[in-house]
Order: C-alpha cells, then sequence, then structure tokens
C-alpha cells in the first residue's frame, strides 16, 4: 500500500477575495490537482508527497477569485500517469484544459486520448531538486511527436538552464512556454544575465512566458514587489505571449507556506498596467494557445 503521508505544506487556508475583479473569460494558465491520493495514486518515485488538493479545492478557488477558465499542468509528484488532470478537465464543463508529462514510450493511440481530453502540450522538467534535466533523446523524441500534433512544450528550468541550453531551446520547432518567469532570483533585477538572456529568447515568436511564480523568484516576500517588477518587463516584452497563474497549491513552498492566491490576484495591474494588457495575459493569449471554445 503506497503511503500518502504529505511531507510538504498545503495551499493557503483562506485567500482574501481580491478588488481587482477578473475579466470575462480570465484564465488561470498555472495550476494543478493533487490527488485524492487514495483515488489517483502520486507516483512511486516521487521527491515530495502533498497534501490532496484535489479538483473540488481549484474549481472552488476559482469561483472565488473570479476566474473563468484555467490551464491544469501535471505536476512531477503524480509523474506521467496524467488521470487526475483529465478527471478535472473532464468535470469542468469545458474551462480547463491542461499540460501533460509522458515517457518515451508513449503510444500515439495515448497522445490521441490525452488530446481528446483537453490535453494541448507536453512538460518537461529541468529543475535540480525535483529530478534535473531529462534525457535528451527521450526529450527530443518526444518534442518531435508533439510538434506533428500541433501541441506545445513546457519547460520548468532553473534560471541558469536559460542560459546552459539555449542554443538547444532555440533550435525547437515548436511553440515553448517558460514556466515561473524562468525561475530567475528577482532580487537581481531585470539587468542580470539569465533575465537578460530571457528577454532575447522572447524576441523569437515562438516563446511564450508564464508570469506565474511571484512567491519563489522573491527575495523580500510578500508583496513581492521585486518579482513583480521582472513580471512587468517580461509582458512589457511578450504582450502577446505572456500568461498569468496562481501556482495553486504551490508545492514545495518551504517554511513560509504557500501564499494568499487574493493577493497574487491583486498584483495583476502591477503585472500588466493597462486594461489592453490585462485582457491580452489573462484571456486572449491563453484562449489562443489552448484553443479554449466559448
Amino acid at each position: 500500500m503506497n503511503d500518502f503521508k504529505p511531507d510538504i505544506v498545503g495551499p493557503h487556508p483562506n485567500p482574501r477575495k481580491p478588488s481587482f475583479k477578473m475579466p470575462p473569460k480570465a484564465c488561470d494558465a498555472h495550476c494543478h490537482v493533487f490527488g485524492p491520493g487514495a483515488v489517483f495514486p502520486y507516483a512511486p518515485d516521487r521527491s515530495y508527497t502533498p497534501p490532496d488538493a484535489p479538483k473540488e479545492g481549484l474549481m472552488a478557488l476559482h469561483d472565488h477569485l473570479g476566474i473563468s477558465r484555467a490551464v491544469i499542468v501535471q505536476a512531477s509528484c503524480h509523474g506521467t500517469d496524467n488521470t487526475a488532470t483529465l478527471d478535472a478537465i473532464a468535470a469542468s464543463d469545458g474551462r480547463y484544459m491542461g499540460v501533460a508529462m509522458v515517457d518515451d514510450d508513449v503510444t500515439d493511440d495515448e497522445l490521441q486520448r490525452l488530446h481528446d481530453g483537453g490535453i494541448r502540450g507536453i512538460r518537461f522538467n529541468f529543475v535540480r531538486h525535483l529530478g534535473g534535466a531529462p534525457d535528451l533523446d527521450v526529450f527530443h523524441n518526444v518534442v518531435e511527436r508533439i510538434t506533428l500534433r500541433g501541441w506545445h512544450l513546457v519547460l520548468h528550468l532553473d534560471s541558469r538552464d536559460i542560459i546552459d541550453y539555449e542554443d538547444m531551446f532555440r533550435a525547437l520547432p515548436l511553440p515553448i512556454v517558460i514556466d515561473h518567469m524562468g525561475r530567475v532570483d528577482a532580487s537581481k533585477g531585470v539587468d542580470q544575465e539569465p533575465f537578460q538572456v530571457l528577454l532575447k529568447f522572447l524576441e523569437n515568436d515562438n516563446v511564450w512566458v508564464k508570469v506565474s511564480g511571484s512567491e519563489r523568484i522573491t527575495k523580500q516576500g510578500a508583496p513581492f514587489a521585486d518579482s513583480v517588477k521582472i513580471a512587468a518587463a517580461l509582458v512589457a516584452a511578450a504582450p502577446d505571449r505572456a500568461l498569468w497563474g496562481t501556482d495553486w497549491p504551490h508545492p514545495n513552498m518551504g517554511p513560509d507556506g504557500a501564499p494568499d492566491d487574493g493577493l497574487l490576484v491583486e498584483l495583476v495591474p502591477q503585472i500588466a498596467e493597462t486594461e489592453d494588457l490585462r485582457q491580452k495575459l489573462l484571456v486572449d493569449n491563453p484562449a489562443r494557445l489552448y484553443d479554449f471554445s466559448d
């Protein structure tokens, strides 16, 4: 029997009701569902075990925050078993789409099943504390197969990886989405080398970025003023290819715990200062990338 005893903290227990009102069809383009482990077991080789954070909790949060749509991103604790993600998408009545994780031996039939279930991208993790870079032969094989399907690639990176793998990433033939602002150190500001490489990378019209993870890249803590400067610079650099997300339920946040998701919503007008930028960030860009249907 699997041991599902959590070893990380769960989401914020009582997020505030934000004063900023989300526009119609606003999308949380980066969130997760975890378990429940008794129904959707966690991967045996996982690097962490979260408290259950099932679809019902995510949907309740989105209703509380005024969010209409979402993209559920498969997290490493569930490995390549995407069942919990697909279940949440199926329960959303068209509100949710998803990003999966797969192995090299995934079949064409399984890829079609994922597509039919609302998956539009595959995520690869390069982050060291989650296992580090994938086998690059596997990486390139999967990239070739999803390119043929018109999917995109989501990259979860440490900031140094932007520099180390820049040439390889530039050669990829499909849309690329960078998670969590490339996990740059916000305290080092916009002139640091990894951030400048990321800005240069964004000059390619197939590269997107998520201005999620303000709580991850900050050194100042809430209300994350250092992170907001990074996020605003990214939105300014690629207004038509920026996405916003909560990262709920915020796995692996350490002793300070998960941030208040209502506060993260309050940051949106600082990250995208005009109504036009907010419409692109929250509505138009995710609708275009994830093929949301009205």
